[in-house]
């Protein structure tokens, strides 16, 4: 392995950026953070609404991997992880609220029966069609809702595997790769040819292993309050975070190390980690590596908008359970709603005269609903939450966070891209790459991609060949986003 222990220049202070150069620190490097907006976080943001605190970006991470709630407990936020309250989810079709159905694996059952109640007879019998057809070739990659809907007919697809995917990536489930998103699914479309048989396999196998506690966590004050601790933790260890420092040169110097160029200053690191979406990422690789630079210029994103509504609790009743997912078939304007006071009990305990709730709206290729003002999606939102829960009492404030391009797009073929990306990249020493466009969405993903990548700029490749072969995938919260 190859010590870095110089000077090491991060671009991006989101919580690839930070998680990498909390690792660097760790390690010995002198670090050097550079944020082009006002401040860290990314995708990860706290904020308020009436005076409550609230996630205005993502709200849980996954538990079942241990990057996020290891990194927070690293930098002191071990007695203020808390599980949701429920994860209890329901969804909004045909007209109904209806239980979210159990037994399945990201919207793929196991039997027609787990899906009794949200698919029509005609559905739950084209399930049970899955046993006589013959196998599906997914070759090297498959679009995920396209192969399911081979399987077990578009109903699955269009009621349980659109809004679980639409909940993670805002994206279409007939373009999403199923090798990068469901990596479970590919390995049981692979070695089985019936898909519910495949199913009932990883469910079996997930009881026999008798995993405990929680599947997500959230944290006391918001999942944004993560990126500010480790921004605290970095700082504490000597490491500088830089805001407002567009970086716009990413130069070679003579003698193998890096010139990083923002206005009128320069960094002279001895490598250099990109965390930085992926147009950011191939305008800065441009010069040194233009293959890199073509491939992640092809990677598209996906908008949305939050809706956050505080409402006084005496006038606010809701259904229970933790919110509602919604099938892009409804014809519906939001996709989800999570029930904020309900999912987590700190802002219950926090603010009991109020009942906070928030829904989402905008999915691949949306362009429409996201041009309408924030009035507009307020009203939006209260239109089709009065229509699914009867919720009718005016807010006593509300909040729309836009998050545009907010989410790369995972399309077949998306982990041959990351690998060309990173053969590109990996002919320079001393750079890397980390974040969402590559690994996964998630927090956990985002997290493990910044520990390989600082493993990368030492000369250790494996990082990136267990991410490679073992994908983290961004399950779904519940219901929220």
């Amino acid at each position: 392995m190859r010590e870095v222990q110089g000077q090491v220049v991060v671009i991006g202070a989101g919580i690839a950026g930070l998680a990498a150069a909390h690792r660097l620190l760790e390690r010995g490097a002198r670090v050097t953070v550079l944020e082009a907006s006002g401040r860290v976080g990314g995708k990860l943001l706290p904020g308020e609404v009436a005076g409550a605190r609230v996630d205005l970006g993502a709200e849980s991470m996954l538990a079942r991997r241990p990057e996020a709630v290891a990194l927070a407990r690293e930098v002191g936020l071990a007695d203020r992880l808390q599980p949701p309250a429920t994860a209890t989810a329901s969804l909004w079709t045909r007209g109904a609220l209806r239980p979210f159905p159990k037994g399945h694996v990201m919207g793929v059952p196991g039997t027609a029966s787990a899906l009794a109640g949200v698919l029509s007879e005609e559905g739950l019998a084209r399930i049970e069609r899955d046993a006589e057809l013959p196998r599906t070739e997914v070759g090297d990659d498959v679009a995920v809702g396209e192969y399911v809907a081979e399987r077990l007919g578009r109903e699955v697809v269009d009621r349980l595997l659109e809004p679980m995917l639409g909940g993670v990536y805002a994206g279409d489930a007939y373009r999403i790769s199923m090798r990068s998103a469901v990596p479970q699914l590919f390995q049981v479309a692979r070695t089985h040819t019936s898909l519910t048989e495949g199913v009932r396999e990883l469910q079996a196998r997930a009881a026999a292993a008798r995993q405990t506690g929680p599947v997500f966590m959230g944290i006391r004050g918001g999942i944004g309050t993560l990126p500010l601790a480790v921004a605290d933790a970095v700082r504490a260890r000597g490491g500088e975070i830089l805001t407002r420092t567009p970086v716009t040169e990413l130069r070679r110097t003579p003698d193998g190390g890096w010139q990083v160029g923002s206005g009128v200053r320069a960094w002279r690191a001895d490598a250099v980690v990109v965390a930085a979406p992926a147009p950011v990422a191939a305008r800065l690789l441009r010069a040194e590596t233009p293959g890199a630079a073509a491939e992640l210029d092809a990677v598209e994103y996906a908008s949305m908008a939050l809706v956050t509504l505080a409402y006084r609790r005496d006038g606010a009743a809701l259904p229970e359970g933790s919110g509602f997912l919604v099938p892009p078939v409804d014809g519906r304007t939001i996709k989800a709603s999570t029930f904020a006071s309900q999912k987590w009990g700190w802002i219950a305990d926090e603010n009991p005269d109020l009942v906070v709730l928030r829904t989402s709206v905008g999915r691949y290729g949306e362009t429409e609903i996201l041009r309408r003002d924030d009035t507009e999606l307020v009203e939006i939102s209260r239109h089709d939450l009065k229509a699914a829960t009867g919720l009718d009492a005016t807010p006593v404030a509300t909040r729309v966070t836009r998050w545009d391009d907010g989410l790369p797009q995972y399309p077949v073929g998306h982990h041959a891209r990351v690998a060309r990306i990173r053969e590109h990249v990996a002919r320079l020493p001393g750079l890397a790459v980390c974040g969402a466009p590559y690994d996964g969405v998630g927090i956990p993903a985002c997290i493990a991609s910044a520990y390989a990548a600082v493993d990368r700029i030492h000369g250790d490749p494996r990082g990136v060949e267990e991410l490679t072969a073992h994908p983290v995938q961004s399950l779904h919260g519940g219901a929220g986003e």
